[in-house]
């Protein structure tokens, strides 16, 4: 006899057997039972999540002679027959390749006629969002007033493709993807059955990539099983078959890219292109390594929502204490635009080692979440003593640099004197800050328009929405206020809106304060040198 696939041969017979959807597997055995069977069924889920199984049982335990608890028996003459695949009363469709109004008009001749053992005659339309409009028309009648002894029911991956009108003939029922938890258990007892000996860390590996779906484990399992024919499966087995990398590249990568070390980054992709490993998985499981550090370093005892094991779970601990949330948030943000972009790339490992690049020399990389690291990775060298050289001088407002700088208009007299005195001590202003802060006010200047608000403009949007954070602008007030004994209102603008906002401002008459807001230096070249 040929070889059964597990996902076959480990099919469910009755209701016990369907994992991780005892909502339906309730209501359902509950209908049978007190004899509330409708018409029409509509099952819809991801791939593997037990539709078809549950349809199959379904008319089985419809037509059973004795059912138990509203499950098939699997016992008596008709469950052995629908069993066998022999019976005429369970009629499958496969709608992705019968999907013509012909096809639809035959059901309808069909339906007339009583089945021929058993009470119902059942339709299982798989993939029915694959039907055209036309058959989906001819199907409308039928669907709503079946004989009663016909029984349809309709699954999909693609619930949202089904007309309205058919929807609502229906009573629908939605499968859940099955959990990492629930998919290791059923696992775990298939291979105790085929004695296969297996490591746990293989089957909760296995579950999780996965994602939900029965059919994709015991498809993955299988697989393993054949590549390693009479041998333990493990871990690194399971890696190797599905080209995957083990937690320690990722650990390893990430500590390069916070380091800033881009010649270990190119050794890692090395070994892992070397190794034969998938790149759109590497990235994806890169990304989900991410998200674990943050839910451990943001999430109140995270460590029970990850699913993983503790040996794991202390690696990336010691890891997450050397890394920030943001920076977990950044990169988490570049490495899944990447995704998007290398999946229909033929150069994905080119596109790969270019964003771990931009990463390790923030110089590249021209964003606004770029710059930022720039400051920072400035602020850092500054605190270990490292002297930073400007390598190119500023130049006045009038250079053609600046054009993202605005020279201010000179301030009215009709200027408050508390206003004018916040202008005036600038500087002392700006030494109550430190780090992004203090760079970011430095190259912002104050200014008066007459509606009673002190202006404070940025040079760009990244300053605007950094000093806007609540956080700041309650530090900005408490500065202010130690200076001139006031609390402001403020307002944070960049030097766009400056430049729309002075258009209809009244400056009156001319006069510069003690700062000379007349001159305004251009935006600062962040291009450095380490002396």
């Amino acid at each position: 006899m040929s070889y059964t696939a597990l996902y076959r041969k480990w099919r469910p017979k009755g209701f016990e057997g369907v994992m991780g959807q005892e909502h339906i597997v309730k209501t359902l055995s509950n209908q049978i039972m007190a004899n509330r069977i409708a018409h029409a069924y509509l099952f819809c889920g991801t791939r593997g999540t037990g539709k078809t199984s549950t349809a199959k049982i379904f008319a089985k335990a419809v037509n059973c002679e004795t059912p138990v608890e509203g499950s098939p028996c699997n016992e008596c003459s008709v469950c052995r027959t629908i069993n066998e695949n022999r019976s005429m009363n369970i009629i499958e469709i496969d709608a992705a390749s019968n999907n013509g109004v012909d096809n639809i008009r035959e059901i309808r001749e069909e339906v007339k006629y009583t089945p021929t053992e058993g009470k119902y005659k059942v339709y299982i339309i798989d993939e029915v969002h694959m039907l055209s409009t036309g058959a989906f028309n001819a199907l409308l009648k039928t669907l709503e007033e079946p004989p009663e002894h016909v029984i349809f029911i309709l699954a999909t991956t693609e619930p949202h493709k089904i007309p309205a009108t058919i929807l609502s003939r229906c009573q629908r029922y939605d499968f859940k993807r099955i959990s990492i938890q629930t998919i290791s258990d059923t696992l775990n007892f298939y291979m105790n059955e085929e004695h296969i000996d297996i490591e746990e860390k293989a089957i909760r590996y296995i579950a999780k990539v996965a994602d939900g779906s029965m059919r994709d484990a015991l498809s993955i399992l299988d697989q393993c099983i054949a590549f390693y024919l009479g041998q333990e499966i493990t871990i690194e087995k399971v890696l190797e078959v599905l080209g995957a990398v083990d937690t320690s590249i990722f650990i390893n990568m990430i500590d390069a890219v916070k380091t800033k070390d881009a010649k270990k980054c190119m050794e890692l992709t090395e070994s892992v292109i070397m190794q034969g490993r998938d790149i759109n998985q590497f990235i994806m499981d890169l990304i989900n390594h991410l998200r674990n550090i943050l839910v451990l370093k943001s999430v109140k005892d995270g460590m029970q929502i990850l699913d993983m094991s503790k040996e794991n779970i202390d690696e990336i601990k010691v890891q997450a204490d050397r890394i920030t949330e943001d920076e977990l948030i950044y990169y988490i943000k570049v490495f899944s635009e990447l995704e998007v972009k290398i999946k229909y790339s033929s150069r994905k490992r080119i596109l790969l080692e270019v964003e771990l690049m931009k990463l390790c020399q923030p110089s590249m990389d021209n964003s606004a979440m770029g710059l930022l690291e720039r400051i920072k990775d400035l602020e850092e060298k500054m605190e270990k003593g490292v002297q930073i050289v400007q390598t190119q001088s500023t130049v006045t407002s009038k250079g053609p640099e600046e054009k993202n700088v605005p020279k201010m208009k000179p301030l009215s007299k009709a200027v408050p004197e508390d206003i004018k005195k916040a202008i005036k001590n600038w500087d002392k202003f700006v030494g109550h800050f430190s780090g992004i802060g203090k760079a970011l006010i430095r190259d912002a200047k104050p200014t008066y328009m007459d509606d009673g608000l002190l202006y404070i403009v940025c040079k760009d949007d990244v300053g605007k929405k950094y000093l806007s954070q609540d956080e700041i602008m309650s530090k900005i007030n408490d500065a202010l206020q130690s200076i001139g004994n006031k609390q402001f209102d403020l307002k944070i603008i960049d030097a766009d809106e400056y430049k729309m906002l002075s258009g209809g401002a009244s400056a009156v008459k001319e006069e510069k304060v003690e700062n000379d807001y007349g001159e305004i230096v251009a935006k600062v070249n962040l291009n450095v040198e380490i002396v």
